[in-house]
């Protein structure tokens, strides 16, 4: 299984061509600032002074023994009816064992993807989310979300993307591996592991 270490620029090789971001021509990415930088600038704009509150610039960073920027808690499903189908990726350890127990989603279902996480130290820009699923080897779907840009702070952010619908029929019934990635504006993958999904008729 995959883990790639956390803030480390992505490759460019073929198999992870499908996990990077979409470019937007004429797009640049703004010059790097630091927290103490973004803290002063422009001070007497009451405009901008509520951005970088919004931004949690006045929270503390982080704790120092953790260099990571972004801390991706948990992956879910928001289902109507029924708990959350949750995947903890909190740590390794909890990585390690996605792929080899797959989670059960009933076919024809509509769910909402929900994402935890955290933010230390810096300010994180365009952070989107990314994955590529696959069924006996064959890409079958990719999906790119813009979660945003936010500062750190000690509470946890939460992201809720659109409603899709699960495949439907028997042919779609099956198991299928999905490779997932954390990426920003600067190009430095967060978090990038892989898990796992049975459609089946009815859940478990």
């Amino acid at each position: 299984m995959s883990n790639q270490s956390i803030d480390q620029p992505v490759s460019n090789g073929d198999s992870l061509e499908d996990l990077n971001p979409t470019q937007t021509e004429g797009y640049k990415v703004g010059e790097k600032k630091t927290i103490d930088e973004l803290k002063n600038l422009d001070a007497e704009d009451e405009s901008l002074n509520k951005w970088k509150e919004s931004l949690g610039l006045k929270a503390a960073v982080g704790p120092s023994d953790d260099p990571r920027k972004v801390v991706v808690l948990s992956l879910a499903m928001e289902i109507d009816g029924r708990d959350d189908v949750v995947l903890d990726v909190s740590t390794p350890e909890k990585l390690k064992s996605l792929k080899d127990n797959p989670m059960t989603i009933k076919e024809g279902v509509e769910y909402k993807l929900k994402i935890k996480f955290k933010i230390q130290h810096e300010v994180v820009s365009g952070l989107k989310y990314i994955h590529v699923v696959k069924r006996k080897g064959i890409k079958v779907d990719r999906d790119e979300e813009m979660i945003g840009s936010f500062g750190p702070k000690l509470e946890p952010y939460e992201k809720k993307f659109a409603a899709e619908v699960a495949p439907s029929g028997f042919i779609s019934r099956g198991h299928y591996t999905v490779k997932s990635r954390f990426i920003d504006d600067d190009n430095v993958c967060h978090l990038e592991f892989e898990w796992s999904f049975d459609i089946k008729k009815e859940w478990d």
